[in-house]
């Protein structure tokens, strides 16, 4: 996308100056407040998102890389691991939970992998590997780049959940690590994280669960009585699991929590040297400086909602979503793919040369709908959060419309569009 660049002006701007030309840079973004954008933002509603601007304005200048200099930082950041790993299952492991925050769930997943090549490369192996399904996130394709890791993924099954059979032909000596999603986002799936767990522990490796996007939904849907499949830590054979709090924990971004089954693990993710004349540096995320606001957003947000609240809100997205999925059940020209267990699915259509779902794509958006195109099969990729519970009766609406309007038309943009480049 070719973006007009904006030059250095020559002199200072007032503050009123710069804020208007930031409302006029947004004119042209997607209305998200209005509940049209099935992703990329997850809306708890106006009062909510007061009190992150609130808590991300008092933390604005602190830096997160020091706790020693901002010990309230290390504090937020000791509650919030704590609590996501008593959340997903670290009581099978100890009291203790151990874990660090990172900037999101790309990150959350690139250090499960960076632990994973270095754990196997203890044991001696020079060029690890891990196994993961078509399923599994791009991060770990991403992963293996930057880390010198093999990336081998295996199919899916006809439900799209990972084929254990297949991941457990691919395993070879040296296999660091496999990959459970729990949900996957592609089509919002568990995967069998019981056989996955148990592969693992009978081959001795490692076991990473990427929950970014269940993580703070799964467990509440189970105690609300919605859901009971084991996914988490509590899992034989899971040494590590990640969960994103500026997802259904409704923080601002970016904040993931990575979970391990014990400090020894948890150790590896640690980058600390003294070999140069700056003296002692260590580091748990990729990056060094580590903003505090978002640290502080998360912090208040879980805080704010408790238990109650985050149970109140997945129940009302859990209902918008079902709500959706029975109109797209009934409707005769659509499908979803697989059996999505939670708030994010794919809508693809029956009989695609019947309907080009793309082009339903292109009439939703023309109405202000956001909504991510997938391929294998082409789908339409709806993440469902508590912001669209208002929209949800008007999205079946336009659904439902665009589908009529388009009939056999197709569209020759074949795009799919989860993230861009700038």
């Amino acid at each position: 996308m070719d973006f007009p660049s904006t030059p250095l002006p020559d002199r200072r701007q007032s503050r009123d100056a710069v804020l208007a030309q930031l409302r006029d840079l947004k004119r042209d973004d997607r209305k998200w407040e209005e509940g049209k954008v099935f992703g990329l933002v997850y809306d708890a509603g106006p009062e909510h998102h007061a009190l992150l601007r609130d808590a991300m304005a008092l933390f604005e200048a602190e830096n997160g890389l020091n706790v020693l200099a901002f010990p309230s930082i290390g504090l937020m950041s000791h509650d919030l691991v704590q609590l996501t790993g008593r959340l997903l299952g670290a009581h099978a492991h100890g009291t203790s939970v151990a874990g660090h925050l990172t900037s999101g769930g790309t990150e959350s997943l690139l250090q499960s992998v960076k632990v994973a090549r270095d754990v196997a490369r203890g044991r001696g192996v020079v060029r690890p590997n891990i196994i993961c399904a078509t399923s599994a996130h791009a991060a770990f394709t991403k992963a293996g780049q930057l880390f010198d890791v093999d990336v081998i993924r295996v199919p899916v099954g006809e439900d799209f959940r990972a084929d254990v059979s297949a991941m457990e032909a691919a395993i070879t000596p040296d296999t660091a690590m496999v990959v459970a999603s729990a949900v996957s986002y592609p089509q919002g799936v568990i995967d069998d994280v019981t056989a996955i767990g148990a592969l693992a522990a009978d081959r001795g490796i490692l076991c990473h669960v990427d929950a970014c996007m269940g993580g703070f939904f799964l467990p509440f849907l189970t105690q609300l009585g919605r859901l009971d499949v084991p996914f988490d830590l509590s899992v034989p054979g899971v040494t590590s699991i990640s969960a994103d709090l500026h997802k259904y924990g409704y923080a601002s971004k970016g904040v993931s929590v990575l979970c391990f089954s014990s400090e020894e693990l948890a150790r590896h993710q640690l980058f600390v040297t003294n070999d140069w004349l700056g003296g002692f540096y260590a580091s748990t995320t990729m990056a060094g400086t580590k903003p505090a606001s978002p640290i502080a957003s998360a912090w208040a947000s879980v805080m704010a909602l408790g238990t109650e609240g985050l149970l109140e809100l997945t129940a009302a997205t859990d209902d918008a979503a079902t709500a959706i999925k029975d109109a797209v059940r009934a409707h005769p020209a659509l499908r979803l793919v697989g059996e999505p267990v939670m708030s994010v699915f794919a809508i693809a259509a029956e009989n695609s040369t019947a309907l080009d779902i793309f082009a339903v794509a292109e009439r939703l958006a023309a109405e202000g709908w956001h909504v991510d195109r997938q391929h294998h099969p082409d789908s339409l990729h709806l993440t469902v959060h508590a912001g669209s519970v208002k929209a949800t009766p008007a999205f079946i609406d336009a659904l439902n419309r665009a589908i009529a309007d388009v009939g056999t038309t197709r569209t020759e943009n074949r795009s799919t569009t989860y993230a861009t480049g700038d």
